[in-house]
């Protein structure tokens, strides 16, 4: 299935705000257009928590790009997840990427921190970035000690080379399309720190 992805791009509107898929798009692949909506939603209401006033609009746009901010590790994660996942398994006939999709299956398979690790970036319970490449180069890696054992070649050293290669092809440029800085340094940017005044 086919489909675009669209980074989110901060337009900051008084009396507007888009959470979810309204504010970017991701591969439906995973559904997590939902959990980034949700997790919008807690990071807005810890927020704008101390307000008493939310009538003045001008006023609170400026604490809206603090919102921004704060999400973008999280959606940027999720975002990352859904569009690897999709270039892994949309249909190829390269044999790198079908050795990349057995990995896959594969590595689930093993249980414990190989599956609860995925399932909680999936999941949106742990959205970490550096997890997201955890995971993604382990699954790599593990990819291509399947194609070593038990008697490696060079044909197979060769298919593990670019197995190693379209993962970092796939997830690289995803991550600097999302914003480096956003995403692994948030607390670089002037806006991570602003907080709404408190109404006594």
């Amino acid at each position: 299935m086919p489909n675009r992805s669209m980074p989110a791009a901060p337009s900051l509107t008084p009396g507007a705000l888009l959470m979810g898929d309204a504010f970017n798009m991701r591969h439906p692949l995973t559904g997590g257009g939902m959990t980034v909506a949700l997790s919008d939603i807690v990071v807005l209401r810890d927020l704008l928590r101390p307000l008493q006033d939310l009538n003045d609009a001008s006023a609170l746009c400026s604490y809206l790009e603090s919102f921004y901010t704060l999400r973008k590790p999280t959606a940027s994660t999720i975002n990352t997840l859904a569009g690897a996942l999709y270039k892994v398994f949309s249909g190829s006939s390269d044999p790198a990427k079908r050795e990349m999709r057995q990995a896959c299956f594969d590595y689930l398979c093993l249980g414990g921190v190989f599956s609860n690790g995925p399932i909680a970036l999936l999941s949106g319970m742990n959205p970490r970035p550096l997890k997201l490449i955890l995971h993604f180069f382990a699954v790599a890696i593990y990819g291509v000690g399947r194609l070593l054992l038990p008697f490696p070649s060079f044909k197979r050293l060769l298919l593990g080379a670019r197995l190693i290669s379209g993962a970092s092809s796939i997830i690289f440029p995803m991550l600097k399309a999302e914003g480096v800085r956003e995403v692994f340094f948030p607390a670089t940017i002037p806006a991570y720190y602003r907080v709404p005044p408190v109404n006594q």
